[in-house]
């Protein structure tokens, strides 16, 4: 079957956490009565997962900028530092628009779901039938993705020891039409929420459909949110089975610097960050040049400012700098030495990664790329730490996955071994390497039970530099919004760092 929606994409804020939905975006009496609201309201799924509050924008880059990778810079406009000098409240907007659009999502998939058995026995064309099967499949994932996020950022970390605890996860919204009460499930129902969500996606949508650049969810993009939340819930076997399904997959490859790209002179790997085009994209937000979401390199660059020089609130941390090989082209890639126009004159390396898909910019649009929240690389990092933290652990299989990413980011070399006693900090460092501002760092931190600690580095902002953040900082588990646990009927129990 031949896969085709037409994706309309915009830059929504979204404002609200539980209500049905803001304003009145979607009227509650309308319904599904064809398969042309179906698909439209597919399409809206969609176009609230771009929104700058998620892939988009916050979700992408705010759990980096919180730890480790960046430095607020002499000059910034002041976006983000207040989290980035883990000065974080639970009235904090953007803690609340994260929480609130993930919501938005869910609800979007609950409006759909309740609806689409009884749309169903009013078609009767069996392609559409065909279609509506798959079109729901899209939306159990999304909204088992949706979930994941909300457990990531504001659950502590999956263990066996607090899974059953009352209300360490999140809400359950499962039904539009139906009220439910607004209270935290434990966090073994949460996960198992979002695991239900999965094998039924996974069962709707046809691995035939697998292909690289899709825009939209497909069986391979189910996979690979399982293979995720295998790894989080330390399901080690899972988590290598789902990702071996990806990795073994004729539908996707590892987009290496020695391989050519369609651009003259510019390796695959190059072409995945300028065109936002790549073998290894299993899931990508599609944009369009009228059509596209937020800036998400807007925070590391501001070129658009005076378009001569640089203007970025954060610069790379030294430390992440110095994890790079020197002939390892992820460095090259991701980072270069700019200009900047602040009046100290800093000259340093800032995150060109989300500089811009080049076809925007050659309409003026700067620092917009496609998110991908999907990707083959990743996979490698999972099933290499899930070898790692078996029971019976398998380091040559993990240093193979390793060595097999690294060789595609290395124009030659790049095998690297883990054993018993480095395992984790090799891990640990490759994900920064290769992962890097993509929005992992505070999860990962949080479930290894590791902290970090900044030290000043030139022209860093004063508050802020020096910062020592143990494990198990409260902070890792973001504050429950609010407004959520005072709204009328709200029996949200809030978190340690409420």
């Amino acid at each position: 079957m031949v896969k085709a929606v037409a994706l309309t994409v915009a830059a929504m804020t979204l404002s609200s956490c539980l209500e049905k939905y803001p304003g009145d975006y979607i009227l509650e009496e309308e319904s599904l009565k064809s398969f042309e609201e179906a698909e439209q309201h597919l399409t809206g799924i969609y176009t609230s997962l771009m929104s700058g509050s998620l892939y988009g924008g916050l979700l992408t880059i705010l759990p980096d900028i919180q730890c480790d990778l960046v430095y607020a810079v002499n000059g910034n406009s002041n976006n983000f530092v207040p989290l980035w000098q883990w000065n974080i409240r639970s009235t904090d907007s953007e803690i609340e628009s994260i929480y609130a659009g993930l919501y938005v999502v869910i609800g979007r998939c609950n409006f759909y779901l309740d609806q689409v058995e009884e749309l169903k026995k009013t078609l009767v064309d069996d392609v559409e039938l065909e279609y509506i099967d798959y079109y729901t499949g899209e939306v159990y994932c999304a909204r088992a993705l949706a979930y994941s996020e909300l457990v990531r950022l504001y659950c502590k970390a999956y263990d066996e020891t607090i899974a059953d605890e009352p209300e360490s996860g999140v809400v359950l919204k499962t039904s539009y039409f139906t009220d439910q009460p607004a209270k935290r499930a434990t966090l073994r129902e949460s996960y198992q929420l979002i695991l239900d969500d999965l094998a039924k996606a996974e069962e709707l949508l046809d691995e035939d459909n697998d292909s690289y650049n899709a825009a939209y969810f497909t069986n391979a993009a189910a996979h690979a949110i399982h293979a995720r939340v295998a790894l989080y819930m330390q399901d080690w076997d899972s988590a290598i089975e789902e990702s071996t399904r990806l990795i073994e997959s004729d539908s996707f490859a590892l987009s290496s610097v020695n391989s050519a790209s369609p651009a003259s002179g510019m390796s695959m790997f190059d072409y995945m960050w300028n065109y936002d085009s790549g073998y290894e994209i299993i899931w990508r937000l599609g944009y369009t040049s009228t059509s596209y979401g937020y800036s998400t390199g807007q925070s590391f660059l501001t070129f658009n400012n005076d378009y001569t020089y640089y203007y970025p609130d954060f610069v790379p941390s030294e430390s992440v700098l110095n994890l790079y090989a020197s002939a390892d082209y992820r460095s090259k890639a991701y980072f270069a030495t700019l200009q900047t126009g602040y009046s100290h004159g800093l000259a340093y390396p800032l995150l060109v990664k989300y500089y811009g898909n080049q076809d925007l910019i050659a309409l003026n649009i700067y620092h917009v790329n496609m998110p991908k929240p999907l990707r083959l690389a990743e996979q490698y990092l999972i099933r290499a730490e899930a070898y790692c933290r078996k029971a019976s652990p398998n380091y040559g299989a993990a240093s193979s996955d390793l060595s097999t990413l690294r060789s595609n980011r290395f124009m030659t070399g790049g095998s690297i071994s883990v054993n018993e006693s480095n395992w984790q900090t090799t891990i640990s460092e490759e994900r920064v390497r290769e992962l890097y501002m993509e929005g992992f760092r505070l999860h990962d931190l949080k479930r290894w039970n590791m902290g970090f600690e900044r030290k000043p580095q030139n022209q860093s902002l004063s508050e802020g530099s020096s910062l020592k953040i143990e494990k198990g900082d409260p902070l890792f588990v973001w504050p429950i919004p609010r407004h959520e646990i005072e709204a009328p009927g709200s029996e949200i129990k809030p978190n340690e760092s409420n």
